[in-house]
């Protein structure tokens, strides 16, 4: 018997014992409302949490992102739970209060339950339980409860090259049905912009309407999205209209400006450069349409700002891959099964953690996605309370995991 397998009775003992105090956690930084990038007050509440669990060290960085530590071991793993949330849109749509949320037949209905709040509490009292069953030997251990809604792979950047944090190993928290995930596709976001002429709509003749010099533009983009490749792993690429607005001097004036953004989804094979010169082969010679890629400035909710490009590669991780494999044995050693290997549909904080900046990565949490961002946004309460046990054991398989 390991040392690992022998520590499993005490592990389960120490999550049954936290069962109450997870859910508990969980409902609490679920009513603090945290919409695109406004973490500070949940950021808050869970410093808290990890102050009370006696972490090694609880901080915020110079972008607001919260982030504890645990242990001072030579190898680093991060574990990633993006804090922030989409808006709720039409409370009345809900049925009942979206943040406050309701639990039915043991799962909890709130915004953000699935995405992604439901990873930081087995995060964190995951990490807690290594330490005190003695299973952090060799590791450092990092929780970074960040914002990611208005920008994925931003706050990680700003981890890892300006606060000079980089972690040798990541597990994202965005839900994954308990499966191990290991890639998601890609994207680039891009605007195409038309100029035209305003006017008076009575004299529309006079003008030179912006709006009309899209219509080639979105035929020709629904024709290019049904002929864009496929990865047998990641899927299809695709392209969608996803926006179009226009400049225009009233509702009775002919429009001198339309915008049209467009959500690129890459795969494996694809560049961003490519991406933009197939649009481009789209537009009029001589119609002085252009097209760009957007970029990432606006400022955190604590001022900080970090321009990055709205570019996010594709990544996957080899299946054999031995951070993947460590994933799989943990989830045998736990449950008695063999572990689901997947990918996310979506994108994720990974697209700059193994898309640019090549640190091995892999997801796990509760959840699955197919409810994130709707009026049923839900995490099954029981495997909270379980992803707390792989969180902790799986810095001690990944160190009995050969490379």
């Amino acid at each position: 018997m390991t040392s690992v397998e022998a520590a499993l009775p005490r592990l389960r003992e120490g999550v049954e014992a936290r069962r109450e105090t997870l859910v508990r956690f969980l409902r609490e930084i679920c009513a603090i409302p945290s919409i695109m990038g406004q973490i500070g007050d949940v950021g808050r509440r869970i410093a808290r949490e990890m102050e009370s669990l006696d972490f090694d060290e609880v901080r915020f960085d110079r972008m607001g992102n919260v982030l504890g530590r645990v242990g001072s071991g030579p190898i680093r793993i991060l574990y990633d739970s993006h804090i922030d949330t989409v808006g709720v849109g039409d409370r009345s749509a809900w049925g009942w209060d979206p943040f406050q949320g309701k639990i039915e037949n043991g799962v909890l209905f709130a915004r953000g339950a699935c995405d992604e709040k439901g990873s930081t509490p087995g995060m964190i009292h995951g990490m807690a339980l290594a330490r005190d069953i003695g299973l952090l030997s060799g590791f450092t251990l990092y929780y970074f409860g960040n914002m990611e809604e208005d920008c994925d792979g931003q706050a990680p950047n700003v981890l890892a090259e300006v606060e000079g944090i980089r972690p040798d190993f990541v597990i994202v928290g965005e839900p994954t049905r308990m499966q191990i995930y290991r890639g998601h596709k890609g994207r680039v976001e891009l605007k195409v912009v038309a100029k035209g002429r305003s006017s008076h709509a009575a004299s529309n003749w006079l003008g030179d309407n912006a709006l009309y010099k899209m219509i080639p533009i979105l035929e020709g983009i629904r024709a290019l999205d049904a002929r864009l490749p496929s990865d047998a792993f990641l899927g299809k690429a695709t392209v969608t209209p996803t926006l179009l607005e226009c400049s225009t001097a009233s509702i009775n004036a002919v429009p001198d400006e339309c915008t049209l953004t467009l959500d690129r989804r890459l795969t494996f094979g694809e560049t961003r450069e490519e991406a933009i010169s197939q649009v481009e082969a789209l537009v009029p010679r001589d119609s002085g349409i252009r097209v760009e890629m957007l970029h990432y400035d606006t400022p955190s909710y604590t001022g900080y700002s970090y321009p990055v490009e709205k570019y996010f590669p594709a990544w996957a991780l080899a299946e054999n891959h031995r951070l993947v494999r460590a994933g799989a044995r943990a989830t045998e050693l736990l449950w008695g099964r063999p572990a689901g290997i997947g990918k996310w549909n979506f994108s994720t904080n990974a697209t700059y953690w193994m898309g640019k900046a090549g640190i091995p990565s892999i997801g796990f949490a509760p959840g699955d996605e197919d409810t994130a961002h709707t009026t049923i946004d839900q995490v099954p309460l029981e495997d909270v309370v379980q992803a707390t046990a792989f969180y902790a054991i799986l810095p001690a398989v990944l160190a009995s995991t050969p490379a």
